[in-house]
């Protein structure tokens, strides 16, 4: 009965889409590490990039990080010259937080990084299936891409 059980779970789409997603976020988080970087470090720098400048609890909401680790992650990227964060020119409370030419570079690096640890996972799809499973992940996923 064990057996048939898990064959029904293996057989769903979101138990499969589930293994993907963690095959997919382990080769991109190995990849990172060779830059020296976690997947949220990525994904600050990468949302640092492009709401510059941008006050630190509107960077967490951005991004779905709650305020507490963000600063951890913040403190990494600062230590690392990675981000600036300097008082917010429309609210001077507030930290406003930027990249530093070295953090553009670093992020470069890691896009790169993160493009071939996906090409990694897309390999054994052709170019055509690729682009039919990135259109069918849009659709179900909720978001406009």
């Amino acid at each position: 009965m064990a057996e048939a059980s898990l064959s029904a779970i293996r057989s769903l789409p979101s138990w499969l889409l589930g293994r993907a997603a963690a095959r997919g976020r382990a080769l991109v988080a190995d990849a990172l590490a060779a830059e020296g970087l976690k997947l949220w470090h990525h994904v600050v720098l990468s949302a640092v990039r492009d709401l510059a400048p941008v006050a630190q609890a509107d960077l967490g909401r951005s991004v779905g990080l709650d305020p507490k680790d963000l600063v951890g992650v913040l403190n990494d990227l600062q230590a690392a010259g990675s981000v600036v964060r300097e008082p917010d020119v429309k609210d001077r409370r507030k930290n406003a937080v930027s990249l530093t030419p070295e953090g553009a570079r670093l992020l470069k690096r890691c896009e790169k990084a993160a493009r071939a640890a996906n090409d990694d996972l897309l390999a054994p799809l052709s170019e055509a299936e690729r682009d039919q499973f990135m259109g069918l992940l849009i659709r179900i996923s909720g978001t406009d891409g």
